[in-house]
């Protein structure tokens, strides 16, 4: 900044410095004549510019009252000339204060109408309103009062009315803010950094009845200010609430009405101006608080919820100061204050938040006295009833940013309350309002058709690391009928955790599971309500401040045994079997016909009988309880939201569990015995929402109980678990899931429990022995994820083609050392030939005769006793002999099951080959059948199953495949071939394309691995040829050169010779004229369909012999 020049303190030279400047002005007004006034005013001091301020003011005055319309520039000029030297001076003359108050309003308002802004510019207002403020900040000692003066209420009244009015529809955001703090500095409540008159009790009590005749207008107008246009921002809402508030305390203040109003005698020269004066007797007391709360309430419904934190802390402010200054006039408005006060304790704003607290606090400690404190908790209570039936009719007919603030006060109330909510739960009237409304807001929608549609597949969910993961990635967002943000969800969770926080663990419980089981409308909404409960009074997520009633924090006194017995209730009744047993599934399809079957009474089998034959009319069929009778009717009738509803009951009370075991933490290990194994069951779930939350629940409670990952969880509890899994296969009529609760086990857990379930297993064998027809397609999966889990826990070593493959990278030093041993064997047999060296290879063997291949001298005189397998590859084999009879079941769906299952049985055998071997001898014809005379699906899986006994039997298979597959294959893919290329887009979805598909991708590794001869080669070649034209789909084209990748590595030789018979982008030049010219087909043909993907794998297999144009041959 510049530095301050050097300013004239003598009077005298002040005088004569500013006489002719002010001369001037009171002869010819001008802007520039005011502007070197300004100018020159800004070189003297204050003191001495105080003794001239008349003197100064008096030509400025002048242009303002001379007739006629001055320029707004001018009239601006005039304004900032004058705030300065009210900035810097003190008015000392009640005549001068009233004459400026009057003659700056006349500068803002039209001559005609002194309550209406004139059309001037924002410059000329903002300078005016800026003098006037300055004006009354300038006001000294006593005069000001004089304002308030009953001779002044019309001038006061149009002061009001056109500060109002700028406030109210001025556009410009400026004059909008000065114009409110005036009338902020007309009221003497400026709360700027200026000093200020601070008026005694009796100046205050004249204010007060003074503006008690303007308190209706300017309530109202700044009401409209406060709930108007958002658009002029936040700064003009927080003054405008400022004002509000301010006014209404200053003349509703209790001191003042208690003291009594000083009898006011209006003079009797007042005239019409007597009818202005307001008498504030308790009927106007009583009819102004109702008015006010109208308003009031208009004011904290839009800004209680208001966007801008500065906004939501000065309705703070306003509730203090309200409840501090007029509780007993306001007493109508007390339960609004209150409701904006605890709808501010959940402000995401900390400042906000921490405000609020503090303000409560105060409250609290004013209410101390018995009757008071009494009054105070019924205001809250009855205020909280009240809240309670309105919450559902605002949930549904209000906007988000609406729900979350009565939520908030809905949560805020109960803070207040504290350790009271339980007092005020004790009343049967608010505990079934605030319970119905919970009810009733937390109704869910379940009309969407995806969560019935969505199935889930054991395959998908691995026991990673990151299992918890990508399990919280996935979870279904829940959709509410009248609410869609999930800040309303969070609200109304931490709701009931309050609840059970504060409450009586007790009484809450007994009602909500009396609202579970009385209607099936309220059970998912009473379901949610619980787990919060429970997670609530254990302590979690709870936010517990000292705003309550108590001055100290109010402690939870549940005990964990208190909540165990809580626990232990409520999920007898989740998992009991009318509420655990629920139908999810839309129809009967058809690939369910045997699991169904396994329903009906007639063919039940127990897996504990062996006799089925003899005893078929006793113990052999288990009956259906009537019970699970009721609940497995087919669900062909059963409504899609009836559906819908049964997945997220089944969804909510899994994640309830996993809430009591949060709650309870290693104390919930004992109620393993019952929760585990239902929770496993629900993991097997086919319905992918409930899968999925069966499977957070298991990460849940393993976390909460200490178990570092599933695998341990299940693991310490197999013993039980195995228990009840052996009991319930012995009676699946009452237990269709067992087997799917084995399945869970397997895939979550280690090696260490193929030991334990190995009776099990038996059992399932049995099962499938005794009645295949019934149980095979139920314990299919079973045997699918014990074989998965085997081949995880026991990953073969062996790999008895990797050897052969040549690799492709660096073949440069294998291939001279191959061509080195060539020629070493061809001179030696050369020699041989002529007869030299042969003594010498006689000496050699007699000296070190070969042994024989059948001695053996570890086992000379032993017994010939086969070695006892390894207990997985029994399991295995034993499985494999199950597969074999299944291959061949009319069951499409069943057939499939079984090849899967057979693939995993060969991975797991290959590392004993002489045990898969004679298994694969044994499968090859119902393989065979299922090759190349079955649907297509069961075609597509087989070939997948022939591609994994090709990598691990290798030759044993060449013969077979060689005579009784590829022919079948190849004239398959030369058929299929024309449909391909000629196809669109389409195609590609077709369940034709796919097994093309799957066929070349397997089709060359098949070959390398089983080494084929010639002719075979030839007919694989001759039916992936048309594979590589151009026309067939891409993916087809990636296979089809992926197939002649593995065949080059079989015969490089031949199928360069192929390729270049197709197209031959070089010719070859003989080194010596005597030699032949090399002529291939390929050679100046012209490009075609095929010479893409024959220059590519020239190019790729062959190097550069591709790239080189006229290369000789070398």
């Amino acid at each position: 900044m510049p530095t301050i020049m050097h300013q004239i303190s003598d009077p005298k030279i002040a005088f004569a410095y500013l006489r002719p400047a002010c001369v001037l002005l009171t002869k010819a007004p001008t802007v520039t004549d005011v502007e070197t006034l300004s100018a020159q005013l800004k070189e003297i001091d204050d003191a001495t510019l105080q003794q001239l301020q008349e003197y100064v003011l008096f030509p400025l005055r002048f242009v303002l009252k001379v007739p006629g319309t001055k320029k707004d520039k001018l009239v601006q000029a005039v304004a900032e000339a004058m705030s300065h030297v009210l900035e810097t001076t003190c008015v000392q003359s009640w005549e001068t204060l009233r004459d400026l108050l009057s003659e700056l309003c006349l500068c803002l308002c039209t001559p005609t109408d002194p309550g209406k802004p004139a059309e001037t510019s924002e410059e000329l207002k903002s300078a005016v309103l800026r003098c006037l403020d300055a004006l009354l900040h300038a006001a000294y000692g006593d005069i000001i009062f004089k304002l308030f003066e009953p001779i002044m209420l019309p001038g006061i009244g149009s002061a009001i009315s056109l500060l109002l009015a700028l406030g109210e529809k001025e556009r410009s955001r400026d004059v909008q803010l000065a114009a409110l703090k005036c009338l902020q500095a007309l009221t003497l409540q400026c709360d700027c950094t200026q000093e200020h008159v601070v008026p005694s009790s009796q100046e205050r009590g004249a204010l007060g009845s003074t503006m008690a005749s303007f308190l209706p207008g300017i309530t109202m107008a700044v009401s409209r200010i406060i709930t108007g246009d958002l658009r002029h921002g936040h700064a003009v809402t927080v003054r405008a609430i400022k004002v509000w508030y301010r006014t209404v305390g200053l003349v509703m203040e209790d001191a003042q009405l208690q003291a009594g109003e000083p009898c006011r005698t209006a003079p009797p020269d007042l005239g019409r101006v007597s009818q202005l004066m307001v008498h504030r007797s308790q009927d106007w007391v009583k009819s102004t608080a109702g008015r006010l709360s109208s308003l009031l309430k208009k004011i904290i419904s839009c800004s209680s919820a208001h966007q801008h934190w500065r906004v939501r802390l000065e309705m703070v402010e306003l509730g203090e100061h309200l409840l501090a200054r007029c509780s007993r006039s306001l007493g109508e408005c007390v339960g609004l204050l209150l409701e904006a006060l605890v709808g501010a304790v959940n402000d995401e704003e900390p400042r906000v938040r921490k405000r609020c607290e503090v303000v409560l606090r105060e409250v609290s400690q004013r209410n101390q006295s018995r009757s008071s404190a009494q009054t105070f908790t019924d205001i809250l209570s009855e205020n909280l009833h009240s809240l309670a039936t309105s919450l559902p009719r605002l949930m549904r007919t209000s906007d988000d940013q609406k729900k979350l603030f009565v939520l908030n006060v809905f949560l805020g109330y109960l803070k207040v309350l504290g350790s009271q909510v339980s007092v005020v739960l004790n009343s049967a009237a608010h505990l079934q309002r605030i319970s119905k409304a919970l009810m009733q807001v937390l109704e869910l929608d379940v009309m969407d058709v995806r969560i019935v549609e969505e199935r889930s597949y054991a395959a998908t969910i691995e026991t990673s690391s990151d299992s918890y993961h990508s399990y919280a990635a996935r979870i279904q967002r829940r959709h509410f009928l009248y609410f869609t943000d999930e800040k309303i969800f969070s609200l109304l969770m931490e709701i009931c955790r309050t609840l059970g926080y504060y409450g009586n663990i007790y009484l809450l419980t007994d009602h909500f599971l009396d609202l579970y089981q009385q209607s099936s409308a309220y059970r998912k909404q009473a379901a949610m309500v619980l787990n919060e409960i429970v997670r609530g009074a254990a302590g979690i997520s709870v936010a517990t401040e000292a705003q309550g009633l108590e001055s100290q924090v109010w402690g939870k006194s549940v005990t964990q045994d208190d909540l165990k017995v809580a626990v232990v209730s409520i999920m007898e009744e989740y998992t009991s079997l009318n509420n655990w047993h629920l139908i999810t599934v839309s129809e009967e399809a058809e690939r369910d016909r045997q699991d169904q079957q396994l329903l009906s009474p007639s063919s039940l089998l127990s897996i504990s009988n062996s006799n089925v034959g003899c005893h078929t009319q006793t113990n052999s069929i288990q009956e259906i309880s009537s019970s699970f009778g009721s609940q497995s009717s087919s669900p062909s009738t059963s409504a899609l939201h009836q559906l819908n509803s049964n997945i997220w009951q089944l969804c909510i009370q899994l994640e309830g569990i996993a809430c009591f075991a949060q709650a309870l933490g290693r104390d919930f290990r004992p109620l393993l015995m019952t929760s585990l194994y239902p929770v496993l069951e629900k993991a097997g779930e086919e319905t992918l929402l409930v899968s999925q939350a069966a499977l957070g629940s298991m990460w849940d409670i393993s976390k909460a109980c200490g178990y570092p990952s599933l695998k341990e969880l299940i693991t310490e509890n197999c013993d039980y678990l195995l228990n009840d899994i052996s009991l319930n296969l012995q009676r699946l009529s009452q237990h269709p899931q067992a087997p799917r609760v084995l399945t869970v086990m397997l895939t979550h857990s280690d090696c260490s429990l193929l030991p334990l379930i190995g009776d099990i297993v038996q059992d399932v064998l049995m099962a499938l022995d005794l009645s295949y027809q019934h149980t095979a397609a139920l314990f299919c999966s079973v045997l699918h994820a014990l074989l998965k889990a085997l081949a995880r826990w026991f990953p073969s070593n062996s790999s008895r083609t990797s050897n052969s493959v040549r690799p492709k990278q660096n073949p440069t030093h294998e291939e001279l050392f191959n061509i080195r041993q060539f020629m070493l064997d061809h001179q030696k047999e050369k020699e041989l030939a002529e007869g030299i060296g042969i003594e010498d290879d006689l000496e050699d063997l007699n000296e070190n005769p070969p042994p024989l291949e059948c001695e053996d001298v570890d086992d000379i005189g032993g017994p010939d006793v086969k070695a006892e397998l390894p207990l997985h590859l029994s399991v295995t084999k034993d499985i494999m002999e199950r597969c074999i009879h299944l291959l061949s079941d009319p069951s499409l769906r069943l057939r499939l099951k079984v090849l899967d299952v057979l693939e995993l049985c060969v991975c797991v055998l290959s590392e004993k080959e002489n045990e898969l071997l004679p298994m694969a001898h044994r499968c090859w014809p119902p393989l065979l059948q299922r090759l190349t005379a079955d649907d297509p699906l069961a075609v597509l899986r087989a070939f997948r199953v022939l591609c994994t006994l090709g990598e691990t039997c290798g030759d044993f298979l060449r013969r077979r495949v060689s005579k009784e597959v590829l022919p079948k294959l190849s004239s398959s893919l030369l058929r299929q071939a024309l449909t391909s290329a000629k196809a669109g887009p389409v195609y590609t979805h077709t369940l034709n394309y796919k097994l093309q598909l799957a066929v070349l991708q397997g089709l060359g590794s098949l070959c390398q691995r089983l080494s084929l001869g010639d002719a075979e080669l030839d007919a694989v070649c001759e039916a992936c040829l048309p594979y590589l034209s151009c026309r067939q789909p891409i993916r087809l084209q990636e296979a089809a050169i992926s197939v002649f990748q593995h065949l080059i590595q079989v015969d490089p030789d031949g199928f360069w010779f192929t390729l270049n018979e197709l197209h031959c982008p070089s010719s070859y030049i003989p080194p010596h004229p005597d030699l032949h010219p090399i002529q291939l087909s390929g050679m100046g043909r012209a490009r075609d369909e095929f010479s893409d993907n024959a220059l590519r794998l020239l190019r790729e297999e062959f190097g550069s012999a591709a790239e080189t144009e006229e290369q000789p041959v070398s």
